[in-house]
C-alpha cells in the first residue's frame, strides 16, 4: 500500500470548499482512500493505481480547471510529498 501526502497548507487561503472539491476528485481518480487533515491531505492506495506522478498530474489540473493555476504550482516536498505552492506574482 502506498501512501503520499498532499501539503495544503496555502491552498487553505481559497476556502474550504476548494479542498473538500480536491478530496473528491482525489477520491473519485484514483479509488484510493483520501483523509483530510488540517493541512495535508493524505491518499493511501494500491501501488498500481497510484502514483507521485499521476497525483502531481491531477492536482495541476485542479489547478487549471479552478483557475487557480496563476496562483499555485505544484512542487516535490520531502520524501513522498507533493506540496501546493503559491506562486510569486510579479509586482507592478
Amino acid at each position: 500500500m502506498v501512501e503520499i501526502k498532499v501539503d495544503i497548507s496555502e491552498l487553505k487561503a481559497e476556502g474550504g470548499d476548494i479542498v473538500k472539491e480536491l478530496a473528491q476528485l482525489l477520491k473519485e481518480k484514483t479509488n484510493a482512500e483520501v483523509k483530510t487533515l488540517t493541512n495535508e491531505i493524505i491518499v493511501k492506495g494500491e501501488e498500481k493505481n497510484l502514483s507521485k506522478q499521476y497525483l502531481r498530474v491531477l492536482l495541476k489540473k485542479f489547478l487549471h480547471k479552478n483557475e487557480l493555476k496563476d496562483y499555485y504550482r505544484v512542487i516535490r516536498g520531502e520524501e513522498g510529498t507533493l506540496k501546493v505552492k503559491g506562486r510569486k506574482l510579479p509586482e507592478e
